[in-house]
């Protein structure tokens, strides 16, 4: 069996971004529309009159200051409240590759290596923008890498999944080096006119080199310990849109259900006891105890959550740089969030360090990666 090592990350960073300010302006401009559109409704009480949003609330439900994206234009206009991103041809790069290749290219020079030494992408995102063919071919062919691809979605836990089906190949030795991307597009599946969720999401991608240790050159690199992934089913993060649409009676029309939907109380205490057992297990398993962590790297979807996982596995609270946050500049951002915190947040660490990327989300799901630093 081979050791495992993460030689290289990237993080593809849209050029817009929203602030509080823009986005809560926007929201109230369509609520107050909406308000005196339905104002006979609402004064008979067969409607409800739509809750201006504000910063404050924003930053102390969330901890979340702004966030990138694709295309601002529309989602700050009342009348459409949307991203409007042109449709491409066929012959054309898909918008999700193109965002991987970026974050893919980062992370191969980070590990000083060439496409032609890569033998596999993993596509792996909470949302791809078509059913096939896979996005990871398409990145694939774009790089120029031999050997195969595939696209894979657990939701907001895609890149921790990653991580483990790729160490598992290069473990067995069916892969020398496999690049694993995370384009998200999450603007796109976000209702913004939606004041309990308007604010949530961001667009970006991620990319990670996996490979052998024995053959990886890169100085800085992190050998994968130990991998641990959990799957529970639960309905309290869900989005029903998908191909079976059409066969339905009113699929035509604009259905909440058809974009990203939570109950996030049900979310927040049902979710933290989960990831922060299966963190401690998994570690006490590897036989290593929480005060030998020098850091965490987890999903970032809400500052609170992360404080009080943080808290729960260390056994005190988090001291300023053991758990990173990233969600204040790029909101929650699905699979990648962990990703980003991990690339930004792990040069400072000293060889032998011990560290946990955890992400968790949708299913629920909760992936853990144990890795030290080389």
């Amino acid at each position: 069996m081979h050791k495992v090592v993460i030689s290289g990350t990237g993080v593809f960073t849209p050029e817009l971004s929203i602030s509080n300010a823009e986005l809560v302006e926007a929201f109230n401009r369509y609520a107050t529309q909406q308000n005196e559109i339905h104002a006979d409704e609402i004064a008979a009480g067969t409607r409800a009159q739509l809750t201006m949003s504000a910063e404050d609330f924003i930053f102390r439900a969330s901890g979340i200051e702004q966030r990138y994206v694709l295309n601002k234009s529309g989602i700050l206009d009342p009348e459409i409240m949307h991203p409007i991103l042109p449709e491409r041809s066929d012959d054309e790069l898909s918008v999700m590759a193109e965002m991987a290749v970026k974050a893919a290219t980062e992370a191969l020079a980070k590990a000083g290596r060439t496409a032609a030494e890569v033998d596999a992408v993993i596509c792996a995102a909470s949302n791809h923008e078509r059913a096939y063919p896979a996005i990871a071919i398409e990145v694939q062919e774009a790089l120029g890498i031999q050997g195969f691809g595939f696209d894979m979605n657990v939701a907001c836990s895609s890149a921790t999944f990653g991580i483990q089906a790729a160490a598992d190949m290069i473990r067995s030795g069916s892969a020398r080096a496999i690049l694993m991307v995370n384009p998200e597009i999450c603007s796109a599946h976000l209702e913004w006119r939606d004041r309990d969720c308007h604010f949530i999401f961001g667009d970006v991608c991620t990319a990670v080199l996996l490979e052998r240790d024995d053959l990886a050159t890169a100085p800085d690199r992190f050998e994968i310990v130990s991998t641990r992934c959990l799957t529970q089913f639960s309905n309290n993060i869900r989005n029903n849109n998908g191909f079976l649409r059409r066969t339905r009676e009113g699929h035509m029309t604009d259905r909440r259900d058809m974009l990203f939907r939570q109950e996030g109380r049900k979310v927040f205490k049902q979710v933290v006891p989960i990831v922060s057992d299966l963190i401690l297990t998994h570690l006490a398993d590897e036989n290593i105890a929480p005060a030998h962590v020098a850091r965490l790297w987890l999903h970032q979807a809400n500052k609170g959550m992360n404080d009080l996982i943080g808290s729960k596995v260390l056994g005190r609270e988090p001291e300023a740089g053991e758990q990173p946050n990233i969600l204040q500049d790029y909101a929650n951002t699905s699979s990648a969030g962990s990703i980003i915190a991990f690339s930004q947040y792990s040069d400072d660490l000293a060889p032998g360090s011990l560290g946990v990327i955890c992400s968790f989300g949708a299913g629920y799901s909760v992936g853990s990666v144990i890795v030290r630093k080389i």
